[in-house]
């Protein structure tokens, strides 16, 4: 009898122990899903922070403005080279094209009388051919002008703001850039202007074709002496 009942207190003792920690885990499990919810939010929190840039104190925002304003120099002076290059090198063609012509119509003045029929007509297409060169190239290089004026207006604003950002050594870049695009474009613009001027002289862009005229004049020089004769 009393083994029976050392038995069923024990029993008693190992079924309230259960139950103690069967209450402590579910009390435990209870606040998991809290715990997790916490968590999840502080991991939300944590990834939004790190997907947004912090901040920029002063001295970076000028930094960042300095660096850009240089990337804006280095774009500008880019345009401007190749609107430079553009534009002198059809000023160029434009000034070859005159002086060919120059250099034909005065030929073609000069042994006129040599010249039999094929040669002059051969001379004188070159002549027209040169004459639509010019009106193309000097279209060709008024167009260029157009985006090379661009690019220096924008080369000087871009060199303003790389100043007053504080980036120095850009803005003096892009003033250098300036001064060197200007030089070689009026050079060229001189050179230009003298041949128009050759060819203003020559007439080579307005004369007409001359083995008309002169077999005009030389059947008008063989009926005056038969007009002549009849009259006797």
């Amino acid at each position: 009898m009393a083994l029976f009942r050392r038995k069923t207190f024990a029993l008693g003792c190992f079924a309230a122990s259960l139950l103690s920690t069967t209450s402590r885990t579910r009390h435990t499990l209870g606040w998991l899903p809290s715990l997790i919810k916490r968590n999840w939010i502080s991991l939300s929190v944590s990834g939004g922070l790190c997907a947004v840039p912090f901040v920029q104190d002063t001295a970076s925002h000028e930094a960042l403005i300095r660096r850009a304003s240089s990337l804006v120099t280095d774009s500008a002076n880019t345009y401007l080279s190749q609107t430079t290059l553009a534009l002198v090198d059809s000023l160029n063609e434009y000034i070859n094209a005159i002086h060919t012509l120059i250099t034909l119509h005065r030929s073609y003045v000069a042994n006129i009388n040599k010249l039999n029929p094929t040669q002059e007509n051969t001379i004188w297409q070159m002549i027209v051919y040169k004459r639509q060169e010019i009106i193309d190239r000097r279209k060709d290089w008024k167009k260029f002008e157009t985006s090379w004026l661009t690019a220096i207006d924008l080369s000087e604003l871009a060199a303003e703001a790389a100043f007053n950002a504080g980036a120095d050594q850009s803005s003096a870049a892009a003033q250098t850039n300036l001064q060197m695009a200007q030089s070689q474009v009026e050079q060229v613009r001189q050179r230009s202007h003298e041949a128009e001027k050759q060819l203003k002289n020559s007439k080579a862009e307005d004369s007409e074709r001359l083995q008309r005229s002169l077999t005009s004049a030389t059947q008008e020089e063989e009926e005056i002496p038969e007009a002549y004769l009849r009259e006797d």
